[in-house]
């Protein structure tokens, strides 16, 4: 028995150290807590945030018993990746239970999972007077989890063994180019960019008269596409309220999740003088085809809506905010795609957006961008068969590279999981969910596997969903977030042989 379970050694390791760096990091709304801590806003206490901290790096200690790491097989990776996931979210939701009065754990466990995997659906509400250190925590949750959170722990833990081996178990399982030979230079460089970029957007924010606190937390939550944001109304708050440059504001939002939508390192090219990156590769021109065909037609049904009394430029503002936002799978809102301000073809589109996602090698969720394209090309290829027989050219080739057939299979594999995952959550939610309708149930778990945040379940009604409903969808967000296989893996027998 011991023999057989002698795989997890290691794995407990790597699971012993990430929760140390996870206790660390945990401290960091300590910091907020003391700055607000005369504000108006009630602040949670101190022990919020300790006592979690203090079982993260018990845990640590009692996990991690060797000095040394041994390397990892895929099958260790693969389980790593999927239990750090979950039991860094089992501690991340122990502030909201202890910091909020009305939240019960799953609840908090749900919105901890909402945010490290950057899905954005939230068990929370009254969000204008909630305490700035749990506001803070729902940000630095998405914008860790926005790179990854294994990511973030092979740059902080340097020299690890199996760095090749914990990065392909969390990012897309798909090719993707990087900008160094060395995997772990290619993640210094993208964290440097994300960081970067981060701190740009914040400043830009802050220019624009957002205070101090929104400019941070939303500059964590937009460029890693998470979507949680400090106020119920998310960034319609800001016309709300009134900001004189509430407009100004809404296009740097829609410009950060933009550049959190983009595979890092076609930002890397731009940075070193390689522009061209923009449009040179077939992933970003169908990318900026996808955010402007969806944008054309959601305009187009607003404003041939009977009731729309929108300028053209308002409803252009809406319109492109709400499609960046579903395909780059934040969740950012200045409208609710469920309102009648989006009739029913604005709806579906969105919809189709959720599956979509954004690019490889960015914050995004989805299927992603590239894998839609090589599934269009892997059709074409079977009508050109037909036609032609098989004399037809039978290879399927992105930016004149070949696909590996293997890939061609794990893409077919991964869309078919996708398809069967949001039917099984579609119908369980139908079943149990309260008298929602069929858009609405199918909605719940396309936002939960796309990692988008808002669906057509209204906020109340989604804290209100059965308990078995809320843990579909978390399983949801895990597979959505970490490409389905880790979960299967979980789950499978041979896996434990």
């Amino acid at each position: 028995m011991r023999n057989r379970f002698q795989f997890l050694l290691p794995v407990l390791d790597y699971l012993g150290a990430l929760l140390w760096t996870t206790g660390f990091v945990l401290l960091a709304p300590v910091v907020v807590l003391l700055i607000y801590a005369k504000s108006e806003y009630a602040e949670v206490p101190a022990h919020a945030y300790f006592i979690p901290a203090v079982v993260s790096l018990g845990l640590g200690i009692l996990l991690k018993r060797r000095p040394s790491f041994r390397a990892l097989d895929s099958r260790g990776a693969m389980l790593l990746c999927v239990l750090g996931w979950i039991v860094v979210s089992a501690i991340g939701a122990l502030p909201f239970c202890l910091g909020l009065d009305d939240i019960n754990y799953l609840d908090a466990f749900f919105e901890a999972v909402s945010g490290f995997t950057t899905t954005g659906i939230t068990m929370l509400t009254g969000l204008d007077q909630m305490p700035r250190s749990i506001l803070f925590w729902r940000a630095l949750m998405q914008w860790l989890g926005g790179l990854g959170i294994l990511a973030f722990f092979l740059v902080v833990a340097q020299g690890l063994k199996s760095t090749h081996r914990l990065f392909s178990a969390e990012s897309h399982k798909i090719f993707a180019k990087r900008p160094a030979p060395s995997l772990f230079r290619t993640l210094k460089i993208f964290w440097t960019i994300y960081v970067v970029l981060t701190i740009i957007i914040a400043v830009v924010f802050r220019i624009e008269g957002m205070t101090s606190f929104d400019a941070i937390t939303h500059s964590l939550t937009s460029l890693s596409t998470g979507g949680f944001s400090t106020h119920d109304a998310s960034i319609g708050h800001f016309q709300q309220a009134e900001y004189d440059h509430f407009v100004l504001i809404e296009y740097t939002v829609l410009i950060a999740m933009i550049l959190g939508g983009i595979n890092f390192f076609i930002h890397y090219r731009v940075a070193t003088g390689g522009v061209r990156a923009l449009w040179d590769n077939t992933e970003t021109r169908l990318f900026w085809l996808v955010l402007v065909g969806a944008t054309g037609l959601v305009m187009a049904d607003h404003l041939a809506n009977a009731g729309s009394t929108d300028s053209a430029a308002d409803a252009f503002r809406h319109s492109a905010f709400q499609v960046v936002s579903t395909v780059t799978t934040t969740g950012f809102g200045t409208k609710n795609i469920g309102s009648s301000y989006f009739p029913p073809l604005a709806r579906l589109v969105f919809l189709a957006l959720m599956v979509v996602g954004g690019c490889v090698g960015s914050t995004s969720g989805g299927i992603k961008i590239l894998r839609i394209g090589i599934l269009m090309k892997m059709v074409q290829r079977q009508v050109r068969r037909v036609i032609h027989g098989r004399t037809a050219v039978n290879v399927v080739a992105i930016d004149d590279e070949p696909v590996d057939i293997e890939e061609l299979r794990r893409i077919a594999a991964l869309f078919f999981a996708w398809i069967l995952l949001l039917i099984i959550g579609a119908a369980v939610t139908a079943f149990v969910g309260g008298g929602l309708n069929p858009v609405q149930s199918a909605s719940g778990m396309f936002s939960a596997l796309g990692n988008v945040g808002p669906c057509y379940i209204s906020a109340h009604d989604m804290t209100t969903l059965p308990p078995v409903v809320k843990i579909i969808y978390i399983i949801g967000m895990l597979a959505g977030r970490l490409e389905i296989l880790p979960i299967l893996l979980l789950f499978s027998r041979r896996t434990w042989r």
